[in-house]
């Protein structure tokens, strides 16, 4: 899903980074909204709308890949364990958003690239060098600074975006697999079409009707988030993982500046300290990667 075209130019490259930049703020405002509606409305119905809603933009990028042969799939289990994933890990953040501070729990979901290194040894058979498992540890080690676990500051829903990050990072193991068989388009739909039904088989048992302006900023949410992960998918077609990976953690700095503008929120130090930790190790095991790949 991530494979970037060979031999890509500098302007190729430059673009690649570009829509990345710009995926990676669009998925932060997307979550911007979802927290900004967490105070009104159930879990539940966030994530519903959510993918009801990116469907639009998936369907779209299915029409970019040919039409409806694009959606076949050589595994439909793993489509079901992926949307699993993907389900736990949205839940998860979401939920997480409605007690902690936008940029705090940014900062420890990025366990996940370490979890994705660490899952591949026993679910994909891949090597890990020790190097890299002390990477993995550093993260490890920055995500507990942030959490702080036994003192005054901590709280149980901090745990939450770990969680997710856990479970995004299943997710994009059984990416690895589906890519292997599937196209873009069909790993987006499937996996918004069937988070979207399981999210509408729990409406009737947590749900508030919204309001005209709550609708809008659903829909928002929504065709934010589809569209992202349209812009996330040009920018790896056009330049390598290797490039686009650090502009990733860009996500910190939109979302705390989103998190101040609109909530007023700053992380501590202890925040940053720890996302010093988790952002430096991930770079690192992304050269340890690219590295091992090369030679």
């Amino acid at each position: 899903m991530q494979a970037a075209a060979p031999q890509a130019t500098s302007s190729r490259i430059g673009f690649g980074i570009g829509m990345m930049l710009l995926g990676v703020l669009g998925m932060v405002g997307m979550d911007a909204f979802a927290k900004w509606l967490s105070g009104d409305y159930p879990i539940n119905q966030i994530v519903f709308f959510r993918m009801a809603f990116g469907l639009l933009p998936a369907l779209v990028l299915v029409w970019m890949e040919g039409g409806l042969p694009s959606l076949r799939s050589g595994n439909l289990r793993m489509q079901g364990v992926r949307a699993l994933a993907g389900l736990g890990a949205i839940f998860a953040f979401f939920t997480s958003l409605k007690y902690l501070g936008l940029a705090e729990a940014t900062a420890i979901a990025f366990v996940a690239p370490l979890v994705v290194t660490a899952l591949s040894v026993p679910l994909l058979g891949e090597t890990v060098g020790w190097r890299r498992w002390t990477a993995v540890a550093v993260g490890f080690l920055g995500a507990m600074i942030i959490l702080r676990p036994g003192s005054e500051a901590f709280q149980w829903a901090a745990i939450l975006p770990l969680v997710a990050g856990i479970c995004y990072a299943l997710a994009m193991i059984t990416t690895r697999v589906l890519a292997r068989t599937d196209a873009n388009a069909a790993i987006v739909f499937w996996n918004a079409l069937i988070i979207a039904i399981i999210a509408g088989v729990s409406l009737p048992f947590a749900w508030v009707t919204p309001s005209l302006a709550d609708l809008a900023v659903f829909a928002l949410m929504g065709l934010l988030g589809g569209v992202s992960i349209y812009w996330i998918t040009l920018a790896f077609r056009n330049a390598p993982a290797s490039v686009l990976a650090p502009f990733d953690y860009s996500a910190l700095l939109w979302s705390t500046l989103l998190g101040w503008l609109i909530w007023r929120e700053l992380p501590d130090a202890w925040v940053w300290a720890g996302a010093v930790l988790l952002i430096g190790s991930g770079l690192y095991v992304l050269y340890r990667e690219t590295r091992a790949a090369r030679g």
